[in-house]
C-alpha cells in the first residue's frame, strides 16, 4: 500500500537524491540508470528560472539532459516529473504506453511546447496534423510509468536553497552532456556539493571515473552517517503498475560486469588477470546495496505539506 508521508512534518528545506532504474533495450546495455534531484522548497517560473517555492507548492526535480534544446539542465515539478499530471488526484492506478503518452502529450502542449515543439508531418497540405515530437523530452515527465526510483534525503536550509537560487540562475544554462564525463550524475553530484562541498564524489576504481547515480549515493549516504545533523533517510517510488515493461537493477560500470555472463567470462578467458582484478575491486569498494527500510511513497513528503498547510490556516485563525 502507498503512502503520501515518508516522514512527520518538517520546518525546514530537504534535498533528496533521485536514484532512478534503467530501462528498456539501453537500460539493459547501460544499466547505470538515471540521478536527478529533488528540491522540495525550490520551485521554477519556467524549466529554465528557478525561483523559492510559496506556500502550498511542492518543488521541483531538477537534473541534466541531453539534446532538449540545447539546455544543460531543465527543472520540473515533482507531480509531473513523476507522473506527467499536476495533481496527486490524477495519478492513474495503472497505466499502458498509449496512456503513459497521451498524458505526457498533454502535458507537454500545456506547458513544454518551448522544448518539446510540435512536428507537422506535412506543412504544405491544408490538413496537416501536429504530433509529438521524437527524443528526450519524454524524460522530463511521468518517470514513474518506466521505472522505480529510489531517494536518499538530507536536511538543508532556506539560506542554502537561497544561494544554489542564485548561483545556477546567474550561470549559463548550455548543454555539454557527455555520457562519461558531464553525464546527469556528474550533475547530481555538483548540485549536492553545492549544499554540502566534497560530499559527493567520483570513484575511479570501481567506475572506472564515470559518476553514475548509484555512485552518488553511495557517497551521499556515506557522508550522511558522518554527519547526523543531516537526518539521513531514505524512500522508495514504485513503478505504476500496468503493462509497461518493468525497470532493471541500478548498476555501477564494474559491478555490471562482474555480474553479467556475457561480459565477465569471455574477459576471464581472454584476460583473467584483468578480470580477477574487476572482482576484487568490486566486492572490496563497490558493492552497494539499496536500502531495505526505505518507505513506499506515492509522492515524498506530501503529507507534511498538507499538514504544513492546516498549521498555518489554524495559526491565522487564532
Amino acid at each position: 500500500m502507498l503512502t503520501f508521508a515518508w516522514r512527520g512534518m518538517r520546518a525546514y528545506a530537504d534535498a533528496a537524491l533521485l536514484m532512478e532504474e534503467p530501462y528498456g533495450h539501453f537500460g539493459s546495455v547501460n544499466p547505470t540508470g538515471h540521478a536527478a534531484v529533488y528540491l522540495d522548497h525550490v520551485c521554477a517560473d519556467s524549466p529554465t528560472r528557478l525561483r523559492a517555492c510559496r506556500e502550498g507548492e511542492a518543488g521541483v526535480v531538477i537534473s541534466r539532459y541531453h539534446r532538449i534544446s540545447g539546455y544543460d539542465w531543465l527543472a520540473i515539478p515533482i507531480v509531473p516529473y513523476l507522473y506527467a499530471v499536476e495533481r496527486v488526484e490524477d495519478v492513474p492506478v495503472s497505466a499502458d504506453a498509449a496512456l503513459r503518452a497521451k498524458l505526457r502529450d498533454d502535458y507537454r502542449r500545456k506547458y513544454l511546447l518551448a522544448y518539446a515543439p510540435d512536428v507537422v508531418d506535412d506543412a504544405a497540405a491544408s490538413d496537416a496534423q501536429s504530433t509529438a515530437p521524437d527524443g528526450e523530452w519524454t524524460q522530463l515527465i511521468g518517470a514513474s510509468y518506466d521505472r522505480r526510483i529510489y531517494g536518499f534525503q538530507v536536511k538543508t536550509t532556506a539560506e542554502a536553497d537561497e544561494r544554489f537560487i542564485a548561483e545556477f540562475n546567474d550561470h549559463r544554462n548550455v548543454s555539454h552532456f557527455n555520457l562519461f564525463f558531464n553525464n546527469c550524475a556528474d550533475f547530481s553530484r555538483v548540485l549536492l556539493n553545492t549544499y554540502y562541498p566534497h560530499a559527493v564524489h567520483r570513484n575511479f576504481f570501481v567506475d572506472v571515473g564515470t559518476t553514475t547515480p548509484k555512485q552518488v549515493a553511495r557517497s551521499l549516504t556515506k557522508y550522511a552517517k558522518n554527519h547526523p545533523e543531516l537526518d539521513f533517510s531514505t524512500f522508495m517510488i514504485p513503478q505504476v503498475p500496468g503493462s509497461i515493461p518493468r525497470s532493471h537493477p541500478v548498476n555501477g560500470v564494474l559491478e555490471s560486469v562482474v555480474k553479467s555472463k556475457k561480459y565477465v567470462l569471455p574477459l576471464a578467458v581472454l584476460h583473467p588477470e584483468v578480470t580477477a582484478g574487476f572482482v576484487v575491486a568490486y566486492f572490496a569498494d563497490g558493492r552497494f546495496h539499496m536500502p531495505k527500510n526505505a518507505e513506499t511513497v506515492m509522492v515524498p513528503g506530501e503529507m507534511e505539506r498538507k499538514e504544513e498547510t492546516v498549521s498555518s490556516t489554524i495559526a491565522g485563525t487564532q
